[in-house]
């Protein structure tokens, strides 16, 4: 995901994708406690994700 692809959403649209990330990092923090989790990297693209979308909400509001 690059922020040129949120720059024409809505500010709902960004919130959801937010709470979308928010529960992704969440499940894979999870997956990673109990050993499941193959590739460690997609924990970092969902946090770069979360920043992306905050930074887009703040430039919206």
């Amino acid at each position: 995901m690059n922020y040129s692809d949120l720059n024409g959403k809505t500010a709902a649209e960004l919130q959801g994708m937010l709470k979308e990330k928010k529960i992704e990092i969440f499940t894979l923090k999870i997956k990673q406690k109990m050993m499941q989790l193959t590739n460690t990297g997609e924990l970092r693209t969902a946090k770069k994700d979360i920043a992306r979308i905050s930074t887009a909400l703040s430039a919206v509001k």
